[in-house]
């Protein structure tokens, strides 16, 4: 559905020169809710507005529903356009015009007949749950009732492409979750394809099956949301998750278990998809020689499947508890000692 292919944009000015993207390349399958992750200057701005051609690339090809952006002329690059709608983080709505003008406004601009556009603005204004507010004005209405607005806004012209630009930024975690939920509905009844930039992994961790991680222009780790969350290989991608996933022990509490004389480790075992529902802490606990602690546990749900963590203790002897690190392996658990052994010697 969309494939960026080693793009890189640069932007100049007298006093400096900015490398946006450097050789990024991503593809979004259709039906996918990919998300975009990075911190302010990643160059996620920048990538999405590649899609829509709001921004040429200085190298590179893009590819949006089989069309290749550079060979399309201004009328073909216009009718792309209507199929690709776009969500803002400040709504870009008309405060001094009701929600109804505001849904029609993308008709009106395209001569649509206005029976035509009365049945998609009502039918859209239904959707988005906001019928009773059809002829109120955007100055009245609350953020997420404002968001709920711009997402009908750009579901009228039936777009195949969802771009979210920072959708949820400016709401409050409770209003947040019901627009995630909505865009959710919007992938999954309508078939809309979403694209979405963030810098909140909690957006990626409800939403997204997909997932790249930016920095400083460059695209530096991707995956299935599960598997990066599950096993984030750089630095900046364990900052991210452990945002929403805590895996980290406290000092004081390492100092603690430093004074113990015994051999042990620890270890963060990680449960993914259909290894939560593998006993594996409860066969570790019947292996003889074997002490079994839990330091910490938690559970979230990421992409409707569920990620369980625990912290352990392992305690006995070195080969009793190497060969409980390989039963650990083999059951298909993710296991990351936290704690080096000698600690434990």
């Amino acid at each position: 559905m969309i494939t960026i292919d080693h793009v890189s944009k640069t932007f100049k000015s007298k006093e400096r020169q900015v490398d946006a993207l450097r050789d990024v390349s991503i593809h979004v399958e259709a039906g996918d809710i990919y998300g975009i992750i990075g911190f302010s200057g990643a160059g996620k701005s920048t990538l999405i507005r590649l899609v829509n051609r709001l921004e040429t690339p200085d190298t590179g090809s893009i590819l949006v529903d089989g069309s290749d952006l550079s060979a399309l002329s201004k009328k073909e690059l216009r009718t792309l356009r209507r199929r690709i709608g776009m969500v803002f983080q400040q709504f870009n709505l008309l405060s001094g015009k009701t929600v109804y003008h505001n849904v029609a406004l993308p008709l009106i601009l395209a001569g649509h007949p206005k029976e035509e556009i009365k049945k998609k603005v009502d039918d859209a204004l239904k959707f988005v749950e906001l019928e009773d507010k059809r002829e109120a004005y955007v100055s009245e209405l609350s953020g997420g009732q404002k968001q709920r607005v711009g997402i009908a806004r750009a579901l009228v012209t039936d777009p195949k492409i969802l771009l979210c630009d920072e959708a949820t930024s400016a709401l409050d975690p409770q209003t947040t979750a019901s627009i995630l939920q909505l865009l959710k509905r919007v992938n999954r009844e309508m078939g809309v394809t979403i694209l979405l930039i963030t810098h909140q992994m909690s957006v990626i961790q409800m939403i997204c099956n997909r997932v790249a991680v930016m920095e400083e222009g460059r695209l530096v780790e991707e995956g299935p949301v599960l598997e990066v969350f599950g096993r984030p290989r750089e630095k900046i991608t364990q900052r991210f998750v452990r945002t929403v996933i805590s895996d980290q022990i406290p000092e004081n509490f390492q100092r603690v278990l430093r004074k113990d004389n015994r051999h042990f480790r620890v270890e963060l075992l990680k449960f993914i998809g259909d290894a939560v529902e593998k006993p594996v802490i409860a066969s570790l606990c019947q292996t003889p020689g074997l002490e079994v602690n839990i330091l910490g546990a938690t559970m979230q749900e990421v992409q409707e499947s569920t990620l369980s963590l625990f912290i352990v203790q392992l305690v006995g002897e070195d080969t009793v508890i190497e060969a409980a690190e390989k039963f650990i392996d083999e059951s298909g658990a993710l296991r990351e000692r936290v704690q080096p052994a000698e600690y434990g010697a």
